[in-house]
């Protein structure tokens, strides 16, 4: 039997450059491993922790859906599903949350982080704290237990939610027998830190991303942002530290990518760099962005194809629940 392999990405912001490369590139590689039944949804209900505005929420959950498909996803070839099209998952989420301990809860790493910034600001500990937020692993837990998942792929402030659902999964299955499988993570350790406009960690929370489908003249102006030292053209450079290298080589052919690392090494100026970077993502992204663009006018077309990948999740997801709901003695 082929291994499940699962990604999910949330619609709390427009997807990003570190999105693509550190989440959707390598997907997009492994759904063409023939070992593989490769799923991927878009992990609305996990997006609602954050976002309360309803047409807000919905054109972000578009915009993943429309991110996917115009970057070569073929829906066809994979389970690619909204998270919200398979109840069976809220279901199951509830019966693994009987299963968890709340001390395992407290120490998910997203929800201490909170509560140390509250301390750190004087706040009581619980404060912005919603049960979504607190109870999110146990979703997650959902999202994977249910398709039988083998492989998950994740940067590495990830990896701590793959193993609470293997917990959660081991405190079921040593009461009722083996029914879940444990799921192993997957790091992407080329792609674990991918760095932004300043030079941190992309991320939307430090407000330093680049958009994966801004248009030419936004993409150009961003990518002159992006933060570099004061050396002089003529002097050498490393490419293995630089920002614009790192995302070069992510857009570029091998020939380019070999090229530009002599020019680092001859001496070459930072304007010229990210012209070049410029010329590479554009050239990418060009055709992609059109996708995107006509998917977004047309939602319609979207909720098709989603609908279409919700009944295959759930002719994953009604039988495996139901031999769940039995175990448990629900009927």
């Amino acid at each position: 039997m082929k291994k499940t392999i699962l990604t999910g990405i949330k619609p709390t912001g427009k997807i990003h450059l570190g999105n693509y490369i550190g989440a959707i590139k390598p997907a997009l590689e492994s759904a063409k491993v023939e070992d593989y039944q490769a799923a991927y949804f878009i992990a609305d209900y996990h997006g609602l922790t954050k976002i309360h505005n309803a047409d807000e929420f919905r054109q972000l959950s578009y915009g993943i859906a429309a991110t996917w498909l115009a970057l070569g996803l073929d829906p066809e070839k994979v389970i690619f599903y909204r998270q919200s099209d398979v109840p069976e998952i809220f279901e199951l989420s509830w019966i693994l949350t009987c299963f968890s301990p709340k001390g395992l809860m407290n120490r998910a790493h997203a929800y201490k982080a909170i509560v140390e910034n509250n301390k750190q600001a004087d706040k009581d500990a619980d404060f912005g704290v919603n049960m979504g937020i607190f109870t999110y692993p146990i979703l997650m837990a959902a999202d994977i237990l249910l398709f039988r998942t083998n492989i998950v792929p994740v940067g590495k402030d990830q990896v701590q939610h793959v193993e609470i659902a293997r917990d959660i999964a081991e405190s079921f299955n040593n009461i009722y027998g083996e029914t879940f499988l444990l799921p192993e993570y997957q790091i992407q350790e080329d792609t674990a830190v991918l760095p932004g406009l300043d030079g941190r960690k992309m991320s939307k929370s430090y407000n330093n991303t680049i958009p994966l489908f801004e248009d030419e003249k936004k993409l150009k102006k961003l990518i002159n942002k992006i933060k570099t030292d004061s050396l002089p053209p003529e002097a050498t450079k490393d490419p293995d530290s630089s920002i614009l290298f790192s995302l070069y080589q992510e857009f570029a052919a091998p020939r380019e990518i070999e090229e530009l690392r002599i020019q680092y090494e001859k001496g070459i100026g930072w304007g010229e760099v990210k012209q070049e970077l410029f010329r590479v993502m554009n050239r990418f992204l060009e055709q992609p962005r059109e996708k995107y663009n006509e998917l977004m006018a047309s939602p319609e077309v979207l909720d098709e194809i989603l609908a279409k990948g919700a009944e295959k999740a759930r002719s994953v997801a009604v039988p495996f629940l139901k031999e769940i709901k039995k175990m448990v003695g629900l009927y």
